[in-house]
């Protein structure tokens, strides 16, 4: 299988599991040779590296169809995919060219009913599902194309279906080259009941299975030159003889002996059988009964299938007297007798089944036992009897039992050969090889030795085959494979049957001693195979040996060997039956040759077996071999169960991982240059640009350094492990990529949190400050409202203490003052003359002081204030300045804030949260700084106020006041504060701008990250679309699938009524002749009452003349005169009140073909004159011929027209209206006997046959479709019995046909004609319709049909082409060479899509051309729209059939592409209006629902009820099962439907299959005529002819003016 190379840590591999044989999981660390690996089921192993294989984690989930396209051909790889498909049903998986079949061990009656056939024939191989049809398929068109012989060989161990398997082979081959056989079964029929009688005398219950096939079957099916069955035989190899006499417990004998004594009583007693259980070869064992099998029923169901295959009822009972026989004789014991080595009978009763079983056979009853203890050995002297111990006697028995029931088996063979047919000529066969599988019990004998030794010969055979398709795909893709070993088993095969020196060769040789034993025969091995590396001798066993087959080691049993293989054909026996008075016993054993030597001879099964052996191989040599290897899923058979270890035994048994190892030993993987390129391109990508497929191919794998491998013409061969190799590597560079990636989520996602971990803090800091800030803010508010009531309190006491002390000082002052003013008064006096003097002195002294005082106070002044106001001014320029930029900053927060909100909007669907995050915290800013704005301007109109006031108080105060500087600072420290209150709000403002900004890079950086996912998305949906376009090119040359042709060819009228036609032709023909014969040569006799009853009659047409009879008052005509009038074709004697005219001139009126003959009221003339006027003339012949020529110029102008005059007015066919017309004047409808209608039906057909333009077609539907509606609501079928009518001896004479005529014509009483036409054309009454009238109705409804099934299935074979490739989207171009920018990715996906609606908008345009074409021709709208619907239930079939049958168009792209093109169909069906299109759309109802299924997502949400009930409510449980099983999603990589539901579906779909076992899940094709003659007739009663313009070319002639008459 190849060494797994590269298993680093992470890789996903196989390891080995004791239950379940195979178990993946993930390797964690690798030591030495050593790996720890992780399972799926959560369980830690330690294996060695070079036991565990690595895993494709690509692999789809619902696996591969064909093995070889695995990553990893391996063991648990091959085991994994077959459980994948076996869970979903699918129990056919291609293997290269080999077919795995897994027993589902249910029916699934829908995998092979006639549907599936017809989808499978013609298939490319590959191209469909794995099917056994498709297999059987390809050996068909091998036979055919290469003529030469084919061979399927279908083998597996018991139970995995072999035999349904050959008999659904054996059911293909013959629907494709089906031949009926005799009695009207086919040879497939006869083959099939030939098994019943086979199963019972060859098959029996063996450990493993209750239905076992004891022999080899090949059923030869024979063909001839044209590929039809010509014949079959079926050849029986290898039967197990032994089981006769020796059954291991718990398995059984043949069925045959068991139904024998479970047969009804009377043959119970006639055969002299019973329990079982009395009989030694019976009760070997303890099984005497198999689980749901009656015996007594399969015994009757064998009879009756002996019946069928043509064994009579004689033959029966010999058959079943002969199987009594051997069961009674298997009951005669013998013990030892009175000489020495004699025997004889043990007791009565074992001379009871000695007399029963010679009875049985009809032989003597002494000579029976004679030949059993006895045995006559021929010498030169004589003969001389030698007795037999009791040992010799029993072998002599069982030796005879054997030979007789193996003979039996033969004739049986052989009779069935003669009953089915065998073609000695056949140009070249088919066989179908149905044999047991390898074998390996706990306890292994001589049989299967023998059956393993035919394994090993087809196992070469199949290994020869697989090398050989190694080499053909080696050659075909043109790369040295000269070094790949083959892999041969030859030594195994030659340790067995080499001559000499084999086992078989010795176990001969051990047979032939009469004292040799198993253990000198063991001996015997071991010394000759002591070396042989496939021969060994287990331990602890003296007789056991065992053999390393390819399947894998046997240990033998050879206890039994030597009796086994011992099959003497006794003289004795021979002479002793051949002599039976029963024919069927003497038959079986013919004499023979060498009879005459009456000597024993020593004939061995081991021998034999290799003989028959040979043949088989040297048939299987001759032809080209095809293989279908049968898998047995579980032990206890049943559904649903899938037990690794044994399917893995079985896969080795039968050769399948055989054949992997022989794809490993060259190279086991193969890959298109584009599947390699896709799945390693990423290892190399600066190769992928501008260089090929294959030069990219080869730089891969040289820059990985592989060695070894191979390029192809279209494919990478890479050798064991090299797989492997590259996938370490490219795991390598995904889990590179895939920690990058990583790594800045991990970032983005550190950094989300840092974010919001700070804006919460954030909050929380806000939230604290503003707690504490309003904790100060109280404590300030309480602070200041305690030192205003101090304030008032203080200046309160103050106040008071003032008063008190002012009253008190006034008191005082009022005193002192008085004195003071009596001193002062005094001193003035006193000092009067001083006081002036100081007066002037002082004044001039003060006077300069306060100037001086004045002047540095305003000085002082002015420099304060100076001083404040320019503190103030600058201040104000700052808070100035300051609003400025926070004006700026927020202008610049408003361009921002209308920038994001563009980009937002231009991100919209993916940032709407923070779209709104973003306009509460603008909305919040404003707020804020308007708020802000307000308090400043506040703050400024406070200052003002402020600095008004003081300047009030200075200039108000006296300079003494101190006061005012100080209530100046406390305003300025207020002011102070309020400003760095705002600086604060300031820099709170810019903090949150910062943050703002901070956001808006973040979310700029998340839009640039979305970008890029984006782009990657449109990277991966670039590659799938090329991988898709990829799968269209490589259908793009496929034939059409799934189209069946139902139409059935409509047949010409039959040649009975043909004949009986032209037989009543001919004798009217003859009549006539006969008749001109007699009025040429006699003369006229008229009596007058005889010719006035008869001119009271209407005249009869003569050869399609029709005349209308009315009733004018005038003078009685002569003959003479009426015979003139048969000469106007279409002219009516209205001439009343005429002379009497001759009986010559009435006679000439005879020969128009029509005329109206008035009744005669005249008075009646003598028999002399009536005698006298009419003297006797001869009437000419050229009269009558002048006669038949005006009718057939009339006919040839009339279909002269119908054939050039393809014009239409006012939508009707001008054709149409005028032979109609034309049919109704000459009353043709009424007619006994007319050719018109055979001419017009004649015209037609030949007219659509010789056309294949789909325009003249068109004009002969709508034109026949037109005659037909009129023709519908003109005639009715006559009430009279139409063949009395037409039996009716026919008049003698002209005149007297004529009066018949009239008698008929009048009798009827109506006028429809458009000659004296009475009342309107679409109020007339219905006609009597004579024979030929209906036929023509019949003939020209086939006509209708026919060419309505001509243009519609011409429509059919446009339109398949284009539903070939509408059915899967195209692939894209590869996503690798889009490498330029999004505008480019989009023009190429929009130019992709542009491409793939090329097919849908051609099949439109068909639709659109031949709607086009019937609207032209004026086709009635009924059958306008009953060719589009049947077109589009067509195109649903078609479609819907080709997703339930290729996996990759139930993919989710696929259904995009189809939707697409339905919704083409939805415009083209509502363009076309509901008149034309009708419910065309509605039969697409099975697709659509399909395309919705697989369009849908999150189907693993929806569930069964959900399915069935609203998404598709029309499909079949089948019908979703296969789509839900077969959908995967290639462009989203989702899951399909649920587990739960997939199990509901299987079930539901096992339960149908129960119920409806030939219920399949495809459409059929309606093939049918979908409108009656009444609807189209129906569509016509609003249409008026009768102002039709008539055609040119009978405008022009006379007899045809009655066209140009119109009814008002």
């Amino acid at each position: 299988m190849g060494t797994p190379v590269n298993i680093i840590v992470g890789s996903h591999v196989w390891t080995e599991d004791p239950e379940d044989a195979w178990i993946d999981g993930e390797v964690l660390e690798i030591k030495g040779n050593k790996a720890t690996i992780v399972t799926t089921a959560g369980k830690t192993i330690v294996a060695e590296i070079s036991s565990i294989h690595p895993k494709d984690t690509e692999a789809p989930p619902a696996g591969v169809d064909d093995m070889t396209k695995l990553a990893y051909l391996n063991e648990p790889g091959v085991l994994c995919n077959l459980a994948s498909r076996f869970a979903l049903n699918e129990i056919y998986t291609y293997t290269g060219n080999i077919l795995i079949a897994v027993n589902p061990f249910r029916r699934l009656p829908h995998l092979y009913d006639i549907h599936m056939m017809e989808q499978y024939k013609g298939a490319a191989f590959g191209e469909l599902s794995p099917h056994l049809f498709a297999i059987a398929d390809a050996c068909f068109r091998a036979m055919i194309n290469e003529h030469g012989n084919q061979s399927i060989l279908v083998s597996g161990e018991s139970g995995a279906g072999k035999t349904e398997t050959t008999k659904m082979l054996m059911r293909y081959l013959a629907f494709m080259g089906g031949r009926s056989g005799t009695e009207g079964r086919t040879v497939e029929q006869q083959v099939l009941e030939s098994n019943p009688v086979l199963e019972a005398f060859g098959n029996a219950k063996t450990v493993k299975n209750n239905n076992s096939s004891r022999f080899g079957k090949f059923v030869e099916i024979q063909f001839d030159k044209q590929g039809k069955i010509s014949g079959a035989a079926v050849r029986t190899y290898l039967l197990e003889r032994s089981r006769v006499c020796q059954v291991s417990d718990p398995e059984r004998n043949y069925h045959c002996f068991y139904m024998l004594c479970s047969a009804p009583p009377e043959d119970v007693k006639r055969f002299k059988v019973g329990d079982p259980r009395s009989f030694r070869y019976l009760n070997q064992t303890n099984c005497y009964e198999v689980a749901n099998v009656d015996d007594a029923r399969e015994y009757l169901e064998t009879r009756n299938a002996m019946d069928i295959v043509g064994i009579n009822q004689e033959e029966q009972d010999a058959i079943f007297r002969v199987v009594a026989a051997i069961l009674h004789l298997g009951n005669v014991d013998f013990v030892k007798g009175e000489e020495n080595d004699s025997s004889k009978l043990k007791d009565e009763k074992a001379m009871f089944h000695l007399k029963t079983t010679a009875e049985l056979l009809m032989c003597n009853l002494k000579v029976l036992e004679d030949s059993l203890c006895k045995r006559v050995i021929a010498t030169p002297d004589g003969n001389i009897t030698k007795p037999l111990d009791p040992a010799s006697a029993a072998t002599s028995r069982d030796g005879l039992a054997k030979t007789v029931y193996s003979r039996l088996f033969d004739w049986i063979v052989d009779k069935i050969n003669n009953s089915i047919g065998q073609d000695a000529n056949a140009k070249s066969i088919i066989g179908v090889l149905d044999i047991y599988g390898f074998e390996s019990f706990k306890v292994n004998s001589f049989e299967q030795l023998c059956i393993n030794l035919t394994n090993e010969k087809l196992q070469q055979h199949f290994n020869q085959h697989v090398f050989k398709m190694e080499q053909e795909e080696y050659t075909r893709e043109e790369i040295n494979w000269s070094y790949v070993e083959f892999v041969d088993n030859q030594d195994v095969l030659d340790l067995i049957e080499k001559k000499p020196g084999g086992i078989v060769a010795l176990l001969d040789e051990a047979c032939m001693f009469p004292k040799s034993n198993h253990e000198t025969f063991s001996q015997k091995m071991y010394q000759t195979y002591k070396g042989h590396k496939r021969f060994s001798k287990p331990k602890l066993s003296r007789t056991d040996f065992t053999i390393n087959h390819y399947a894998g080691d046997v240990t033998y049993q050879s206890d039994q060997f030597l009796d086994k293989n011992k099959d003497y054909v006794v003289a004795e026996h021979q002479a002793l039956l051949n002599a039976s008075t029963c024919t069927f016993v003497a038959n079986l054993f013919p004499p023979s040759q060498e009879e005459t030597s009456k000597q024993s001879k020593f004939s061995s099964i081991g021998t034999r077996f290799k003989q028959q052996l040979q043949s088989l191989m040297e048939t299987l040599s001759t032809t080209e071999p095809h293989y279908i290897r049968c898998v047995k899923p579980n032990t206890v058979l049943k559904p649903g169960i899938f037990e690794n270890y044994n399917v893995l035994n079985q896969l080795r048994c039968g050769g399948v991982l055989e054949a992997i190892r022989i794809s490993c030993a060259g190279y086991p993987t193969k890959r298109t240059f584009d599947e390699f390129i896709d799945r390693f391109g990423m290892l190399v990508p600066d190769v992928l640009d501008g260089t090929d497929e294959k030069s990219a191919c080869m730089a891969i794998c040289d820059r990985m350094g592989l060695k070894g491998y191979q390029i192809g013409k279209t494919k990478v061969f890479l050798r064991a492990g090299q797989m492997a190799e590259l996938d370490a590597r490219r795991t390598e560079v995904l889990a590179k990529a895939a920690r990058l990636i990583q790594r800045q989520i991990r970032t983005y996602l550190t950094r989300k949190e840092f974010i919001t971990i700070r804006k919460a803090a954030i909050n929380m800091q806000k939230l604290a400050r503003a707690q504490l800030a309003r904790k100060l803010y109280e404590y300030m508010r309480r602070e200041a409202a305690s030192i205003c009531v101090q304030k008032q309190a203080r200046a309160h006491a103050v106040r008071k203490s003032y008063t008190n002390i002012q009253a008190s000082a006034i008191v005082i002052q009022t005193g002192l003052r008085a004195m003071a003013a009596k001193n002062e008064f005094r001193h003035r006096q006193r000092n009067k003359a001083s006081t002036k003097i100081q007066t002037q002195w002082r004044g001039n002294h003060a006077l300069s002081a306060y100037k001086q005082q004045k002047k540095a106070t305003l000085i002082l002044q002015c420099l304060w204030r100076s001083k404040v106001a320019r503190r103030e001014l600058r201040k104000l320029k700052m808070a100035a300045r300051e609003t400025g930029a926070l004006q700026e900053a927020k202008d610049k927060l408003e361009k921002r804030v209308e920038e994001l909100t563009w980009r937002v909007d231009f991100e919209k669907h993916l940032r709407i949260d923070l779209e709104e995050a973003k306009g509460q915290e603008i909305a919040k800013l404003q707020s804020a700084l308007n708020e802000r704005q307000a308090q400043l301007d506040e703050a400024h109109a406070a200052i003002i106020h402020e600095k008004e006031a003081a300047r009030i108080a200075i200039e108000q105060a006296p300079p003494v006041i101190k006061e005012v500087p100080v209530v100046d600072n406390s305003k300025l420290e207020e002011l102070t504060l309020q400003n760095s209150e705002k600086e604060d709000e300031i820099k709170e403002l810019k903090r949150r701008v910062e943050e703002f900004e901070q956001k808006y890079l973040e979310v700029e950086n998340e839009n640039k990250t979305r970008l890029k996912e984006a782009e990657d998305s449109a990277a991966r949906l670039s590659q799938l679309q090329e991988t898709i376009e990829r799968l269209e090119l490589n259908l793009s040359n496929l034939e059409s699938e799934n189209q069946v042709l139902r139409q059935q060819v409509l047949a010409a009228p039959s040649n009975e009524d043909i004949s009986e036609d032209l037989t009543i032709l001919k004798n009217k023909i003859s009549e006539l002749e006969s008749e001109n014969k007699l009025l040429h040569s006699q003369k006229i006799v008229i009596e007058p009452v005889s010719v006035l009853e008869k001119m009271q009659q209407q005249a009869k047409c003569v050869e399609n003349g029709h005349s209308t009879l009315e009733e004018p008052h005038e003078p009685t005509k002569t003959i003479q005169e009426r015979t003139k009038c048969v000469e106007n074709g279409h002219s009516t004697l209205e001439e009343p009140h005429e002379p009497t005219k001759t009986i010559q001139e009435r006679t000439k009126c005879v020969e128009n073909g029509h005329s109206t003959l008035e009744e005669l009221h005249e008075p009646t003339k003598t028999i002399q004159e009536r005698t006298k006027e009419s003297e006797p003339k001869a009437l000419p012949l050229s009269k009558q011929r002048s006669l038949t020529d005006r009718q057939q110029e009339n006919h040839d102008a009339l279909i002269k027209c119908l054939m050039e005059d393809k014009q239409f007015d006012q939508g009707r066919s001008v054709a149409a209206c005028a032979v109609y017309k034309a049919l109704l004047q000459w009353r043709s409808f009424e007619a006994e006997k007319t050719t018109i209608f055979d001419r017009i039906i004649h015209t037609i057909r030949s007219s659509m046959e010789s056309e294949d333009n789909i325009k003249d077609q068109a004009y002969w539907l709508s034109t026949s479709t037109t005659l037909l509606a009129f023709i519908q609501g003109t005639i009715k079928a006559s009430t009279v019995n139409s063949s009395s009518q037409r039996n009716r001896t026919s008049p003698t004479t002209l005149f007297a046909r004529m009066a018949q005529g009239l008698r008929s014509s009048s009798s009827m009483g109506i006028s429809s004609g458009y000659s004296g036409m009475e009342g309107k054309p679409n109020a007339r009454s219905r006609i009597e319709a004579k024979y030929p009238a209906l036929l023509f109705k019949q003939h020209l409804t086939a006509c209708v049909e026919k060419i309505y099934g001509m243009i519609r299935d011409n429509l059919k074979r446009e339109i398949t082409p284009f539903l070939n490739l509408c059915i899967q989207a195209p692939r894209t171009t590869r996503a690798r060479s889009i490498r330029g920018s999004s505008k480019t990715i989009h023009s190429n996906i929009l130019a992709k899509q542009q491409a793939s609606s090329i097919h849908w908008q051609s099949i439109v345009n068909n639709l659109d051309n031949m709607l086009n074409i019937l609207s032209q021709n004026h086709v009635p709208s009924i059958v306008i729209r009953k060719m589009f619907a049947q077109v589009f239930s067509f195109i649903n079939v078609q479609l819907f059939n080709s997703l339930l049958l290729r996996r990759e168009c139930c993919s989710f792209s696929n259904g995009e592409y189809v939707k697409a093109g339905l919704q083409e169909l939805d415009q083209w069906c509502t363009k076309a209006t509901e008149e034309l299109a009708g419910s065309s759309w509605n039969e697409l109802q099975h697709l659509r629902q399909a395309v919705g299924f697989l369009i849908l997502h999150q189907k693993t949400q929806k569930s069964l009820e959900d399915i069935t009930n609203d998404l598709c409510p029309i499909l079949s449980i089948p019908q979703i099962y296969r789509i839900g099983t077969m959908f995967w999603d290639d462009k989203y990589g989702s899951h399909g439907l649920s587990s739960e539901v997939i199990g509901k579906l299987r079930a539901l779909t096992a339960e149908d299959s129960i119920n409806v076992p030939n219920n399949s899940f495809l459409l059929d094709v309606d093939s049918s005529v979908p409108f009656s003659m009444e609807e189209i007739y129906r569509s016509f009663i609003s249409i008026n002819i009768t102002n039709v313009e008539p055609p040119i070319l009978l405008r022009q002639k006379s007899d045809f003016h009655f066209l140009l008459q119109t009814t008002d």
